[in-house]
């Protein structure tokens, strides 16, 4: 019975170990990866529920439009409480919708005045990273405060929201104010995922939505084309500050893999010298050496 258990602990040990020594190889492996690009890139990765792996996780990343995914949660956490249904109508008057920000809400109803459910507007920002649906959500379900609250509710620290998409359209600096770590948004995802956000209907509509997303092919999902592999994600795309460099490009998200496996990834670029399109490409090269990684395993 003593021979047994000891070989069921050298066992146990093997396999942490072997686990751990599989992470650090994926760790440097991305290292070696970005060191050729300007910008201040931070990675998390969480396979299976359990191992995690980090890259430049102490740097605050501003999330840009990632932020949307913290939004749909506090906004599906508050219907859900009140008794408020996903197809509730809001009827959109002109005034909230901006000119001069990213806006296919605006571009299909340009002259304002028509109802859209709840559901639809957060489609707009999820699928979309529509600005003014963004901003009617928190003008008329959830305040940015409490969106904040929310979310710290939930266990995650590392991260804030103080300003809407209007604050930093009118101030580029706005955008650092808006910030998160890497493990901190992988965190958010699994807390979703394990249905301790919402449940129900308002887990399964922003799963689908996730998983229908429509911006940002050339990121996390790239290399993930014709694999059979499912991902659901979310982006945020910044303008250039003063400095002449991106303020953020990011993806973060969840995979299944045909094989059983689950993996959740977030990926930051920060402050980036690069091109737009090089930019993405980092995003791209890391979500191929995490996919190889853990496919392989």
């Amino acid at each position: 019975m003593k021979l047994k258990s000891v070989a069921i602990l050298l066992l146990v040990f093997a396999s942490v170990v072997s686990n751990a020594n599989s992470l650090n190889s994926l760790r440097d492996e991305i290292l070696q990866s970005i060191i050729k690009y300007d910008a201040k890139i931070g990675v998390a990765v969480m396979i299976n529920d359990t191992d995690t792996m980090t890259v430049n996780n102490h740097e605050k990343y501003p999330m840009m439009s990632v932020f949307k995914f913290h939004q749909a949660l506090a906004v599906c956490d508050y219907m859900q409480k009140n008794g408020i249904a996903l197809d509730s109508v809001l009827n959109i008057s002109k005034d909230e919708l901006r000119e001069n920000t990213y806006s296919p809400l605006r571009d299909r109803y340009p002259e304002g005045n028509f109802g859209i459910s709840i559901s639809e507007l957060m489609k707009y920002t999820l699928q979309m990273s529509d600005n003014n649906a963004c901003d009617i959500l928190f003008n008329r379900i959830l305040s940015v405060k409490d969106t904040d609250k929310y979310i710290r509710s939930l266990g995650i620290d590392d991260f804030s929201i103080e300003m809407d998409e209007n604050d930093m359209h009118e101030n580029l600096d706005n955008c650092y104010s808006n910030w998160t770590t890497p493990m901190a948004a992988v965190h958010l995802i699994n807390l979703f995922l394990e249905g301790a956000a919402v449940s129900g209907e308002y887990y399964d509509f922003i799963y689908r939505t996730m998983t229908e997303c429509t911006t940002g092919t050339a990121r996390l999902p790239y290399p993930l084309n014709n694999t059979g592999a499912i991902i659901g994600h979310k982006t945020g795309t910044g303008d250039k500050n003063s400095d002449g460099r991106y303020i953020g490009i990011n993806d973060i998200g969840f995979i299944d893999l045909p094989n059983g496996s689950r993996y959740l990834i977030a990926v930051f670029v920060k402050d980036s010298a690069e091109d737009y399109e090089t930019t993405e490409r980092v995003i791209t090269e890391i979500s191929s050496v995490v996919y190889n990684s853990i496919n392989n395993q």
